[in-house]
C-alpha cells in the first residue's frame, strides 16, 4: 500500500511539473540599444500556439506585467513581456517614469521600430503561431499597442487598458489590420474626452473593425490592484472594471485566434 501511494504522489508531482509555466529572459537589440524582455509559455501545451505581446505601463517592464503575460501563458498561449526602454529599466517614480516614457513617445519613428522589434521576438518563438499574434499594453503600453497596430503589422488583435489614444494619420488608421478593443475608465480625468472623440472619428472613418468600453466609476490604471500605493490622484484599482475588461479580451482572442 505504502508503495502504491508513492507511485501516486510521484505521477501527480511529475503532472504537475509538466503544466508549469515556464519563463526566459530574452536579450535583444535595436538602433544600438540593448533590451531586456521575458517569454512566457506552458510546457504542456504541445506545439505552436497563438502570441500575446505585452507592453508595460510607464513604469517599465515590472512585476506586473510580467504578471500578466504569465497569466496569458496560464491560458494556452504564449506571451512575451517586452521592454520599450532598455536594459529593463524601471522605476517607481513619477518623474522618472514620466522621463522614460517621454524619451520614447518623442521619436515615433524609434518608438514603433521599438515595438515592431518586440513583436519579431515574440513571432521568432518557437511556441508562437506567427499567423495568430495579438498586442495587449496598459497606459503607456496600450498606446504603444496601438502605435505598432498603425505601421500595418500582422496583429489579429490589439486591446489597450487605461491608455492615452494616438493621434493618427488617416493612412495609419487605414494600415490597421487588427480588430482594436479599448477598455477605458469613464473617470480617467487623465485621457481628455477631445482625444477620444479624435480617435473614435479616425477609427470609423478608417473603417477599423473597432470597439470602446468605458467602465463607470473607474479611473486610470484600473487594472492594477496596487496603484492606489502610488497615492496620485486619478489613479486607483477598480476589480469590476479590471475583471470585464480583461474577459473582454478574453472573449475577442476566442474570436480572432484560428484553430
Amino acid at each position: 500500500m505504502r508503495s502504491l501511494i508513492l507511485s501516486i504522489a510521484l505521477l501527480s508531482s511529475a503532472g504537475s511539473a509538466m503544466a508549469e509555466v515556464k519563463t526566459k529572459k530574452v536579450e535583444y537589440k535595436y538602433d544600438g540599444v540593448t533590451f531586456i524582455g521575458h517569454i512566457f509559455w506552458d510546457d504542456a501545451v504541445k506545439g505552436q500556439r497563438p502570441g500575446v505581446l505585452v507592453v508595460h505601463e510607464w513604469w517599465g517592464l515590472d512585476a506586473y506585467a510580467k504578471s500578466r503575460a504569465e497569466q496569458l501563458a496560464k491560458m494556452g498561449y504564449v506571451a512575451f513581456a517586452c521592454d520599450m526602454y532598455g536594459n529593463g529599466e524601471v522605476t517607481e517614480h513619477p518623474m522618472d517614469a514620466t522621463k522614460m516614457a517621454t524619451a520614447v513617445r518623442k521619436n515615433v519613428d524609434i518608438w514603433r521600430g521599438r515595438a515592431i522589434e518586440a513583436l519579431k521576438q515574440l513571432t521568432a518563438c518557437e511556441y508562437c503561431d506567427p499567423k495568430n499574434v495579438a498586442a495587449i499594453g496598459y497606459c503607456f503600453g496600450g498606446t504603444t499597442a496601438l502605435q505598432l497596430a498603425a505601421t500595418g503589422a500582422d496583429l489579429k488583435a490589439v486591446v489597450t487598458f487605461h491608455s492615452a489614444l494616438p493621434t493618427l494619420k488617416p493612412e495609419e488608421a487605414k494600415a490597421i489590420k487588427a480588430r482594436v478593443l479599448v477598455c477605458h475608465g469613464a473617470d480617467d480625468k487623465f485621457i481628455k474626452p477631445e482625444s477620444i472623440d479624435s480617435f473614435k472619428s479616425t477609427m470609423a472613418e478608417a473603417k477599423v473593425n473597432f470597439e470602446f468600453v468605458a467602465y463607470p466609476g473607474a479611473v486610470h490604471s484600473f487594472t492594477v490592484p496596487e496603484a492606489d500605493k502610488h497615492k496620485i490622484d486619478g489613479m486607483a484599482y477598480n476589480k469590476d472594471a479590471d475583471e470585464k475588461s480583461w474577459a473582454s479580451m478574453k472573449k475577442l482572442f476566442g474570436e480572432v485566434f484560428t484553430k
